[in-house]
């Protein structure tokens, strides 16, 4: 018998949430969610009695010794994931329908859009879209290829290079565990876990200690990950409201922002998806392309010039900034792509689950092309748009940008704005994109989690949502409180070194999303 007819994904018996405790207004997977809840505390008492510098410098140490060992394989991983999301896309698996023959979508494309690419890149296009470019351009911190900082090449490279950590590659590591996720949970009936994926090379072993290690190492790093993703986020919004207000706060308004974000998104998540997050990912588009308008407009020549030149430099430069061996810009691969592809794959349960969610009813063609090119195509214009206004800032000499250059990443977007028409209402209009966008990440990881220590059930209880969109403010929060931007950048290097074992599931899951789609051809061919 043949391993793939041995753990045949039909063939299990088991049901979703059997394992479940229900007590206290929660029904929760009790291995899963004891450990991690018990696990997240015990961080946070830590974080409390700890030396935030300390933890910082053995965090980076393990941090930069996983980038400088491993950056081979991490870029060879992000091509593999890119490659085999294509194949997909034009193989025969590509006409396979999530949820079955018969299943049809839950949202209209439009929100479905939405919805994915708030919860996949929506915050971190607010903080970077000025300051990657501009980095890059005038070598702030290296130079992509080792380009000649301030020269037409650079800007095109620079372009280029942040639409290469911004394109394909990111989108093929969420489509990937999005669409295994999907297609195990909605084809298979098997619980909407990390878990699940890997049935078909463990068996029903996955539903003991095998997958609960599985399932509470995808809740440490989305909790993190969505911890510190709070923490920069609050930075940007407290630089943007001091910027505007001219306010005093530090960390004690970035504390501030944080506790209102928690508190929307409590609300937001107890009203679940249809009434929460739809709702809000609908409103951030709406606002973000407004936004997108008027810049735009403002700098018509600009902007429309800069398009091709992103487009270009990312086609020019795809295959060189791939790859990973005999390359001369070493400190710039490390601080930049590496960082930025350990980043990806450690975020990667937590927007592959949330996309997985609302995807039923696609089909894996319609769903990979849409999860990778539909948001590459966005982001190549809104970067153009904000980078473009922002390098031509800094040839010509104009605002703080081209005055002083990069000085403060979190400000860079507000620095832009000051040398626009109506400067202070765009700054505000962003200051509130990037709370909404914060809301977003918030309740759709609060979301993810509940999945998970909810033993794979969609729905749970009211209060069990409320509890981890608590735990994600607080945790945020606290290090915020107690170590300021170090504890902030210790909990990033963390969050980093879980990428390397994830590299290994996620390759993994290509063979097991393929045995597995294996199996659903040959049931289909013989239905």
């Amino acid at each position: 018998m043949s391993k793939i007819d041995k753990y045949s994904i039909d063939n299990t018996d088991y049901t979703v949430g059997q394992d479940n405790i229900q007590k206290w207004g929660f029904d929760v997977h009790n291995p899963v969610f004891g450990t991690s809840a018990g696990l997240i505390v015990l961080f946070l008492v830590l974080a409390l009695v700890s030396d935030p510098t300390t933890a910082k410098t053995a965090l980076d140490g393990i941090k930069n010794s996983i980038i400088n060992s491993f950056d081979s394989l991490f870029l060879w991983a992000g091509n593999i994931f890119v490659l085999f999301c294509l194949v997909l896309v034009v193989s025969p698996y590509g006409k396979i329908r999530i949820g079955g023959t018969e299943a049809q979508p839950d949202y209209s494309r439009m929100s479905w859009l939405a919805m994915l690419f708030a919860a996949g890149m929506g915050i971190g296009l607010m903080f970077w879209s000025v300051a990657e470019p501009v980095a890059y351009y005038t070598g702030w911190y290296e130079t992509p290829l080792n380009v000649t900082p301030y020269t037409p090449e650079a800007r095109e490279l620079a372009m280029g290079a942040t639409m290469y950590h911004w394109g394909l590659h990111p989108w093929a590591i969420y489509g990937v565990v999005a669409l295994s996720l999907a297609f195990f949970a909605y084809n298979k009936g098997l619980p909407l876990s990390i878990r699940s994926i890997f049935y078909p090379l463990l068996g029903d072993r996955v539903w003991g200690w095998p997958g609960h290690i599985i399932d509470i190492f995808a809740v440490l790093a989305t909790m993190f990950g969505l911890a510190t993703s709070l923490g920069l986020g609050a930075q940007q919004a407290a630089s943007g409201i001091n910027h505007v207000f001219h306010m005093s706060g530090g960390i004690g308004l970035q504390v501030i922002v944080i506790i209102v974000v928690t508190l929307l998104a409590v609300i937001s998540v107890a009203r679940g998806i249809d009434g929460g997050v739809k709702l809000l990912s609908n409103l951030n588009m709406l606002v973000a392309l407004a936004l997108l308008v008027f810049v735009a407009a403002v700098g018509f020549a600009i902007s429309m010039g800069t398009i091709p030149t992103t487009i270009a430099g990312y086609a020019k430069n795809f295959f060189a900034l791939s790859n990973p061996h005999g390359r001369e810009d070493q400190a710039w691969l490390h601080g930049w792509t590496v960082f930025y592809w350990a980043w990806w794959i450690s975020w990667s349960p937590f927007v592959g689950m949330f996309i997985a969610r609302v995807s039923k009813g696609r089909t894996i063609r319609e769903f990979l092309i849409a999860v990778l090119i539909v948001p590459t195509l966005v982001t190549t214009v809104w970067m153009s748009v904000f980078g473009g206004q922002a390098i031509d800032q800094v040839i010509n000499g104009v605002g703080v940008l081209g005055k002083e250059g990069l000085t403060s990443v979190p400000l860079a977007m507000f620095e832009m704005f000051e040398s626009l028409p109506l400067s202070s209402f765009l700054s505000v209009v962003a200051i509130l994109l990037v709370m909404i966008f914060f809301i977003t990440s918030s309740d759709s990881g609060s979301l993810v989690i509940d999945n998970i220590t909810a033993g794979g059930k969609i729905e749970s209880p009211i209060l069990q949502r409320v509890f981890w969109a608590t735990m994600e403010g607080a945790v945020a929060a606290v290090l915020l409180y107690v170590g300021g931007t170090q504890a902030i950048e210790a909990l990033q290097a963390g969050v980093i070194s879980t990428a390397l074992p994830f590299v290994f599931i996620l390759l993994l899951m290509c063979i097991s999303l393929v045995m597995g789609l294996r199996t659903e051809s040959i049931r289909e061919k013989f239905a």
